[in-house]
């Protein structure tokens, strides 16, 4: 079986440099992060800008929106976090994490991710281990705790899951770590990838990660801890198919489809039952992001967003099965 997608719409301006990141929110909203230094909003129905912070002089590296679509959690390439509320386009708090601190080993975060219940987040960097943090008003970025991973590998990637329980976090060597929440222990290491792991994406119920990574592959992982305590079963497919390295993965709000962008230039949807690609789509350039609508129109496959290396962002709409 193949799916049909066609491209509905390009955003009104394009970016002045790369898109590193986008993500569709739950108010039918468009979050993009670039290499010129710009956050911005998005209308999904015409593609103009609906709000935007003003450009850092650096590239924004990381993006996470919370699940309300209120606020978006981002991350500069020398790491300035900063929490932008949307409902008034007012920045709630920045932490710059190259600071130096008496008792805290300096950090510079490169991914960052929000919890889903806004209080905390997650950043990960040169030191290879995921530090939490404040995400309150009062406090925003003051330091609460650490999870060692054991290997000292730069931080590329990480994502706190869908239900708050478990954080992942990716090496530049292509290691994937898990940590419990509850107990703040890492439950499982994967050693899927032989290269960095650059994008995670977590199915909504948080029981799959998916991994994309410079190997050209994506690998679909089980976290879920079985009665006796045991780690799940690790990696259970690989998706193979791009000709470089896999740069922006996404899965859709039922679980069903996967999305991957590529330096090779172009998109893919893959059936994650059948563990193959059911559609392709070729791109004017490298697609540095890519995330599902969070509410499919009936009937059809989906929508999603990409982002491209030529600063555009593209809207695309399901057209049925062939």
């Amino acid at each position: 079986m193949s799916l049909q997608f066609v491209h509905a719409h390009d955003c009104s301006e394009k970016q002045k440099d790369a898109v590193w990141g986008a993500q569709w929110t739950s108010k039918d909203q468009v979050v993009s992060i670039s290499a010129d230094g710009s956050v911005k909003l998005w209308d999904c129905t015409s593609g103009q800008t609906v709000q935007e912070r003003p450009a850092h002089p650096r590239g924004i590296t990381s993006l996470s929106v919370s699940p309300s679509g209120e606020h978006v959690l981002y991350n500069s390439l020398e790491g300035l976090t900063s929490l932008w509320d949307l409902s008034n386009g007012e920045v709630v708090g920045t932490h710059e994490s190259f600071v130096r601190t008496a008792g805290e080993q300096t950090e510079p975060a490169w991914s960052v991710s929000l919890h889903p219940n806004g209080e905390t987040y997650a950043s990960t960097g040169g030191l290879g281990c995921v530090t939490i943090r404040s995400a309150q008003k009062d406090n925003f970025g003051q330091h609460l705790t650490k999870l060692e991973s054991g290997r000292v590998k730069f931080g590329m990637c990480v994502s706190y899951s869908p239900d708050g329980s478990r954080v992942a976090f990716s090496s530049e060597s292509g290691q994937i770590y898990i940590f419990d929440l509850t107990s703040n222990a890492l439950t499982a290491t994967y050693t899927s990838h032989a290269v960095t792991v650059r994008s995670f994406a977590w199915s909504a119920d948080s029981q799959l990660l998916l991994s994309g990574s410079d190997d050209k592959r994506l690998m679909l992982h089980d976290v879920r801890v079985s009665p006796s305590g045991k780690p799940g079963s690790g990696a259970v497919a690989s998706l193979v198919g791009h000709s470089s390295w896999v740069l922006s993965t996404s899965i859709s709000p039922d679980g069903k489809l996967a999305l991957s962008g590529s330096a090779d230039k172009t998109v893919k949807v893959w059936d994650l039952s059948a563990r193959a690609a059911v559609s392709t789509i070729s791109h004017p350039n490298e697609v540095w992001a890519v995330s599902w609508r969070p509410q499919a129109a009936p009937g059809s496959n989906g929508s999603f967003v990409t982002g491209a290396d030529d600063g555009v962002l593209r809207w695309w709409r399901g057209a049925g099965a062939a």
